[in-house]
């Protein structure tokens, strides 16, 4: 999810925690509470602080390590002590539960998406992408926020919030339902189709998608159940070559393989250079595929430059690789 809903989602959790008695009587234990709602419901993607390193460090490990369950315990314990600094008389277990339940939803909420989440980490080290809510769903975002401002307004926030969550309970499943449907209709036009994945978009009825068969990518749009296929790609198997193993030793193209489940490569052998490029096909937008990992080097296979991350021109993409040169 983006951070402008879970930070309201957290909103949410403050509110709700109202159902609970010591939490209601306390003023201080509800602003606590409140906070650490708030706080914990975004608190995983602290990890976003690995692009200040570089993208390779934020691709492999963000929605890793930080979205494990240790480190949602971890997350829970440490907004609760850093809280019972500034309210050191409130109930700490009621306090600890509610900011536990946001941390909790938060990696909950991210597996739905396309991107995904090592939610199962270190015990399953695979990426968790069920593909059924887009990153920014308007309708789950709207409903939060409406009930922020009529909380705001004086309603009740229990009877408030437990009547939105109980709709984006229906709402998941409707959209288990409508994923269901997409990937019916994809089978039945590609029998032979070995891995198909998901990306819903803002727009509730459209959905992108990749269809693997033994042989070709396919990457299409589908509006209302109807299929529309953008680009068709021959799958080509790795050339056991110096310089592909070479690609595959760089820190920026082992983080992109690490992460991406659909890509296909392209090599371009310069006069005094060798470029490799990767290509997720997940994100097809205008066109243009912009997630990728790019690599060249010399003609003995010495890194160069290399990169991963989001272009979204290739004018941008070579002054990028200028810049690391």
């Amino acid at each position: 999810m983006d951070t402008a809903t879970h930070i309201t989602m957290g909103i949410a959790i403050g509110g709700l925690a109202t159902i609970d008695p010591a939490v209601e009587q306390n003023p201080d234990l509800f602003q606590a509470v409140f906070i650490g709602a708030v706080v914990g419901s975004h608190a995983p993607d602290f990890d976003t602080f690995f692009k200040f390193k570089d993208n390779a460090t934020y691709i492999r490990h963000h929605r890793g390590s930080s979205h494990s369950p240790l480190a949602v315990l971890l997350w829970s314990i440490l907004i609760t002590l850093s809280l019972a600094i500034f309210f050191p008389d409130v109930a700490l277990m009621h306090l600890w539960a509610w900011t536990l339940l946001s941390v909790m939803l938060h990696v909950f909420v991210d597996i739905f998406n396309a991107y995904g989440t090592q939610a199962l980490r270190p015990f399953v080290n695979q990426w968790i992408a069920l593909g059924w809510i887009n990153t920014f769903d308007p309708y789950m975002f709207g409903l939060y926020l409406a009930g922020a401002f009529a909380w705001l307004l004086g309603a009740d926030p229990v009877i408030t919030y437990g009547t939105i969550f109980f709709v984006i309970f229906l709402y998941y499943i409707k959209r288990f339902f409508d994923k269901k449907e997409i990937i019916d209709i994809l089978n039945k036009h590609f029998p032979s189709a070995t891995k198909i994945i998901t990306q819903p978009t803002i727009k509730h009825n459209t959905w992108r998608v990749v269809i693997e068969t033994p042989k070709y990518y396919f990457v299409a749009d589908c509006d209302h159940g109807h299929i529309d296929i953008k680009d068709t790609f021959k799958k080509r198997d790795f050339p056991d070559s110096a310089e592909m193993n070479a690609a595959f030793q760089d820190e920026n193209v082992k983080s992109f393989r690490n992460f991406s489940p659909a890509y296909r490569y392209e090599i371009e052998r310069h006069d005094d250079y060798i470029e490799i490029r990767f290509i997720d096909l997940r994100y097809r937008t205008d066109g243009h595929y912009p997630f990728v990992a790019v690599v060249t080097m010399d003609k003995f296979y010495n890194i160069l430059t290399s990169y991963t991350g989001w272009i979204y021109s290739e004018e941008k993409l070579q002054k990028k690789l200028e810049s690391l040169s």
